[in-house]
C-alpha cells in the first residue's frame, strides 16, 4: 500500500467530478427542437440570439463543454460569447471568445480584466427581448469581472483587495467591499443585460453557495450596503490613510445618498428591466468534490470515517487538527483491519507573518506544513495528509497544494529542514519543493475550493 499514491488518486477523483466539461454535458441537452438547461426548456424557434458571457477559472472548461453540447443548433449569426479567464486557462474554442483577464497566479483585478468586462457589458446591453443569455460563473470571477465604479481607479481597487486579503478578511467581507466599488458586481451585470431570459450556471467556490458572494454576485441583488462596506474597512484598516481617499469618499457619499438601486431576484424581473426570466443554478460545489473523493476512497478499500465539506478556519490550525486526528486513529489501529480515510474541504485562511525574508506558499501548502510540524516528533508512519486547491492553484505558486507521508518527514530530517522555521515565515513552498511534496496539476478548469485527504493505515500497513 502506498498511502501517498492513494491520497493523490482520491484527491484527483474529487477534482474529476467537478470538471467543467463534464458538468456542462450533464446540465445542458439538446432534444429535437428544444434546448434544456438545468431543467429549463426552451423552444429553439422562439429564441433569437444566444449570448454566452461569464468569468472564472472554470470558464474555459464550461465554454468548451457548452459548445460541444450545443453543436450548431444556433448558426453563427445567432450566437456570440465572451468569457474572462486566467491567462493559463486559455484553450481553443469555436465561437465563445476566451479573454485573458489576468496573468496566471495573480488573483487580483487587472487592466486586461477591466477591458474584458467592458466588452461583456457592451455585449449584454446589445441584446433584445427574444434573446437568451447564458452566464457561466465560477471561482475567481470576482478578480476577473472588474469594472471600477465612477471615481475609483483600478489601482484603488487593487490596493483595497490586497490590503483586506493580507489582513485576514473573509471572502464575504472582501466581496461586500468590492460590490460597492464596482459597476458590474452586486447585480451590475444583470442591470446592464437586455436579454429576455438570463440563465446563470454556477460552479461554486464559496461555503454555502451564497449567490451574492460567488464572483461578488453580478446577477443578484446586493444584500449589503455602503455602511456594511465601511464597517469592514474600519475593522481591517483602522489606519485610514492606508487606503486611497477616493475609496472612503465613494462609500461615504453612497451611504449618505441612501439605498442604491437593486437588481431583480430570480423570477419575474420587473417592468423596469428587460429580462423577464432570471434563473440561477449551482451545478457543483465543494461537497460534490468531497463526496466523489470519498467514493474513490471506498473503492480503494478505505473505511471513510467522515466527510466534512465547506469548512472554515485558519490553515495551520486545520493542519494541526488533521494531524492529531490521524495520530489518534493510529494509536488504536490494532483494533481495525481496514485503512481509514477522512475527507474534508473548504477554504481556510492564512495569517501572514511580518518578514522581509523571501517566501512562497499558499493555504494548502501551509496547512500540510503545519501537519508536518505537529508530526515531527511522533513521526508519520502509516499516515498521509494531502491538501490541494481544486483549481490547480495555491496562492501565487505553480502548485495546487502539498502532501506529506513518512518518507517525506524522513527526507526533511536528513536534509536538516526545520518545518517550524518555514511555517513561521509562511514559506511552505520552499520546504516542500526541497523534499518533493508539492502537488502540481496545472490549471484544472474548475474551482470548488480545496479538498483534503487524510489516510491512516492499520499497524501492519505501510506508509
Amino acid at each position: 500500500m502506498s498511502l501517498r499514491t492513494d491520497a493523490l488518486c482520491i484527491w484527483q477523483a474529487g477534482v474529476e467530478a467537478v470538471r467543467a466539461e463534464r458538468l456542462m454535458e450533464e446540465v445542458v441537452r439538446v432534444s429535437g427542437t428544444n434546448l434544456e438547461i438545468a431543467g429549463e426548456t426552451f423552444t429553439l424557434g422562439k429564441v433569437g440570439r444566444l449570448a454566452v458571457v461569464g468569468a472564472g477559472k472554470a470558464g474555459a472548461g464550461m465554454a468548451v463543454g457548452l459548445e460541444q453540447t450545443l453543436g450548431d443548433i444556433f448558426p453563427p449569426d445567432r450566437r456570440t460569447g465572451w468569457i474572462n479567464v486566467p491567462a493559463d486557462c486559455l484553450r481553443p474554442t469555436r465561437w465563445i471568445h476566451l479573454h485573458a483577464g489576468r496573468p496566471a497566479g495573480v488573483n487580483a483585478p487587472t487592466p486586461e480584466g477591466v477591458a474584458g468586462t467592458r466588452q461583456i457589458l457592451r455585449l449584454v446591453e446589445s441584446l433584445h427581448a427574444d434573446d437568451l443569455c447564458i452566464v457561466l460563473m465560477s471561482g475567481g470571477g470576482s478578480a476577473l469581472l472588474t469594472a471600477p465604479a465612477t471615481g475609483i481607479t483600478l489601482e484603488d481597487k487593487q490596493t483595497v483587495t490586497r490590503l483586506l486579503s493580507e489582513r485576514g478578511a473573509s471572502i464575504e467581507e472582501l466581496n461586500c467591499v468590492r460590490r460597492e466599488l464596482s459597476e458590474v458586481k452586486g447585480g451590475g451585470l444583470l442591470r446592464s443585460c437586455r436579454a429576455g431570459t438570463v440563465i446563470v450556471l454556477i460552479i461554486s467556490d464559496v461555503i454555502g453557495d451564497p449567490l451574492e458572494t460567488i464572483a461578488s454576485g453580478p446577477t443578484v441583488p446586493n444584500p449589503t450596503t455602503p455602511a456594511d462596506a465601511l464597517a469592514v474597512l474600519r475593522r481591517y484598516v483602522p489606519d485610514r490613510p492606508s487606503l486611497p481617499s477616493s475609496v472612503w469618499s465613494l462609500l461615504e457619499s453612497k451611504q449618505a445618498a441612501g439605498p442604491s438601486q437593486r437588481c431583480p431576484a430570480d423570477g419575474a424581473a420587473g417592468q423596469e428591466r428587460r429580462p423577464q426570466l432570471v434563473r440561477h443554478h449551482v451545478i457543483a460545489n465543494n461537497r460534490t468534490a468531497c463526496e466523489a473523493a470519498a467514493r474513490e476512497g471506498r473503492r480503494r478499500g478505505y473505511q471513510v470515517r467522515a466527510i466534512r465539506a465547506e469548512e472554515r478556519g485558519i490553515a495551520r490550525e486545520v493542519g494541526v487538527a488533521l494531524a492529531e486526528q490521524c495520530l489518534s486513529w493510529r494509536a488504536t489501529s490494532s483494533s481495525w483491519p481496514e485503512p481509514i480515510c477522512l475527507i474534508t474541504g473548504g477554504e481556510p485562511v492564512v495569517h501572514l507573518a511580518e518578514t522581509d525574508q523571501p517566501r512562497r506558499g499558499g493555504r494548502n501548502q501551509e496547512l500540510v506544513l503545519a501537519a508536518v510540524e505537529r508530526l515531527w516528533e511522533d513521526g508519520a508512519h502509516g499516515i498521509s495528509i494531502l491538501s490541494g486547491g481544486t483549481d490547480g492553484e495555491d496562492g501565487p505558486t505553480d502548485a495546487a497544494g502539498a502532501v506529506l507521508d513518512s518518507p517525506l518527514l524522513r527526507l526533511a530530517r536528513e536534509r536538516g529542514l526545520d518545518p517550524a522555521g518555514y511555517l513561521a515565515r509562511n514559506d511552505s513552498y520552499t520546504f516542500f519543493e526541497a523534499v518533493g511534496g508539492l502537488v502540481k496539476t496545472g490549471p484544472t478548469h474548475t474551482n470548488v475550493m480545496d479538498v483534503r485527504v487524510a489516510l491512516v493505515a492499520p499497524r501492519d500497513g505501510t506508509g
